[in-house]
C-alpha cells in the first residue's frame, strides 16, 4: 500500500485497528471482506516447487492454446485451470520431496530448500502469475501468436525463431511493463482495486483455508462447496456450451440425401 507506517501486529488488525491512521488502508468494502488483513513474512514463495510448477503450467498452456487455436472449434483454457490443477500437484509435491537443503556451484550462487514446509498460498499465487503470462487475458494464445501466423499465412512472410520469440515474449511482459513504471499511480492506492482479481483471491482462499474465522465452519467447507459447483457448473456447460456447436458444422441433409442434386446437391 501506500502508506509508509509500519503495519500493526496480527492481533490488532481488527474493525477497531482500522479507524485512525489505519483506516484508509482497506476503503473499499469488497476488497476488505476477500482480501486477508494479515500476512506472514516468514512463509516462503519462491521455492523449487513454484518455480517448477510455475514454467511448467506457463510453457504447457502457451502450447495447448496455441494448438487448438487452429482448430475450427477452438478449445481455450485459461490460467484458471492451472489454479486449480496445480494444486494438488503442489501437495503432492510436497509430500514426497525430501527436506535437503541445494547448493548451486558449492553454495557460490546460493542455495535452496527442495521441500520447506507444506505447500502454501504464497507459492499457489506466484504459479498462478507464472501460468498467466502464458496466456492473453481471459485465456487463449499469446497476443502476437496471430500476428506471426497472418505474415505466414497471407503475407508469405517469415520471422526467424529469435526474432519470434522476442516479439512473443515483449507483448506478454509488456503490461508488467507499464504496471512497474505506472505502480505509484495504479498499484499502490489502495483505492486501485481491481473487481475482476476478487474472484480469484476468494479461490485461493477457498482452496486453502479450512476455518471461518479460527473456527471450524458448521456447513460445508470452501473446497467442497466449490468442488460440487465446479463439477455442476462443467456438466452444465459442456454438452450445451461444447459439444453441441460442433454439430453446426455438418451438413445433415447431404447426409440423408447424398445424390440429390437439388437442394443440398446445390446449396451444400
Amino acid at each position: 500500500m501506500s502508506s509508509t507506517k509500519p503495519p500493526p501486529p496480527a492481533e490488532a488488525m481488527g474493525g477497531k485497528a482500522q479507524q485512525g491512521g489505519e483506516g484508509e488502508r482497506y476503503p473499499v468494502e469488497e476488497v476488505a471482506l476477500v482480501v486477508p488483513e494479515t500476512d506472514d513474512p516468514s512463509t516462503p514463495v519462491m521455492t523449487f516447487r513454484a518455480w517448477t510448477l510455475g514454467l511448467t503450467s506457463c510453457v504447457v498452456l502457451i502450447f495447448l492454446n496455441t494448438f487448438f487455436t487452429y482448430r475450427t472449434q477452438p478449445l481455450t483454457i485459461s490460467g484458471i485451470l492451472a489454479q486449480i490443477l496445480v494444486l494438488p500437484v503442489g501437495r503432492f509435491m510436497a509430500s514426497v520431496l525430501p527436506d535437503r537443503e541445494v547448493r548451486l556451484l558449492g553454495g557460490r550462487l546460493g542455495s535452496f530448500n527442495l521441500n520447506p514446509g507444506p505447500f502454501n498460498i504464497k507459492e499457489h499465487v506466484i504459479i498462478t502469475i507464472f501460468a498467466n503470462c502464458g496466456v492473453s487475458f481471459g485465456g487463449g494464445d499469446a497476443y502476437s501468436i496471430g500476428a506471426i501466423t497472418v505474415m505466414k499465412a497471407y503475407y508469405k512472410q517469415t520471422l526467424s525463431f529469435v526474432c519470434a520469440l522476442l516479439l512473443v515474449l515483449t507483448t506478454q511482459v509488456l503490461g508488467y511493463g507499464w504496471a512497474g513504471m505506472l505502480r505509484r499511480f495504479l498499484v499502490d492506492p489502495a483505492e486501485m482495486w481491481w473487481p475482476s482479481n476478487l474472484a480469484q483471491v476468494s479461490l485461493f482462499r477457498a482452496l486453502h483455508e479450512t476455518k471461518e474465522g479460527g473456527k471450524p465452519s458448521k456447513g460445508p467447507s470452501r473446497m467442497r462447496f466449490f468442488l460440487i459447483f465446479f463439477f455442476a457448473s462443467f456438466a452444465y456447460y459442456a454438452l450445451p456450451g461444447y459439444l453441441l456447436p460442433i454439430l453446426t458444422f455438418f451438413s445433415w441433409a447431404c447426409c440423408v440425401w447424398p445424390r440429390s442434386r437439388s437442394g443440398p446437391g446445390t446449396t451444400g
